[in-house]
């Protein structure tokens, strides 16, 4: 099945420019967002995301420590500015690396080709986020409080469509 490249899409709008420490890599902030055109199910995407934080946790004067970071890529149904209650389904596998006091930063990087399901509505827009946790069993040596920045400047979310020939 030969697929046809749309045009690409990106993103270089950051959701938030920080990530609060905590001590569970269940609590992920949307870095990145954007919205595709209409799909099909057996469309494709090729996504790709690059994203920075610092570790500045501590300072000036308080206990620096190491933080863990995960980042993903998920989706999930558009139906309308700002609302983001569909279903959310995670689209990647987890990356992860630990930012040191010492490194400070830290850049995120994630690619994955995704398959649009056989369930997916016909002509349905899908809404690919980029979003990353961080935490440290360390996390309240400074009042819980620490938040990575996230940089400004330093990363996009890119959707490259790949629409699959109409049924025969």
């Amino acid at each position: 099945m030969t697929h046809t490249q749309l045009q690409p899409l990106a993103s270089e709008t950051l959701r938030t420019t920080s990530i609060p420490v905590d001590l569970t890599p269940s609590t992920p902030r949307p870095l990145y967002l954007l919205v595709t055109g209409p799909l099909s199910p057996g469309d494709q995407l090729d996504i790709s995301a690059d994203a920075r934080v610092t570790n500045d946790c501590g300072r000036p004067s308080g206990t620096r420590y190491t933080v863990g970071v995960g980042w993903h890529l998920w989706c999930y149904q558009y139906v309308g500015p700002g609302i983001n209650t569909g279903t959310w389904s995670r689209i990647s596998h987890s990356q992860g690396a630990n930012v040191t006091p010492e490194g400070h930063h830290l850049d995120l990087h994630i690619s994955r080709l995704h398959t649009v399901p056989e369930d997916w509505p016909a002509g349905g827009r899908m809404v690919v986020v980029l979003q990353a946790d961080a935490h440290s069993t360390a996390w309240q040596k400074n009042g819980g409080g620490d938040c990575l920045t996230v940089d400004t400047g330093y990363g996009q979310l890119i959707v490259r469509p790949w629409v699959a020939p109409p049924a025969a």
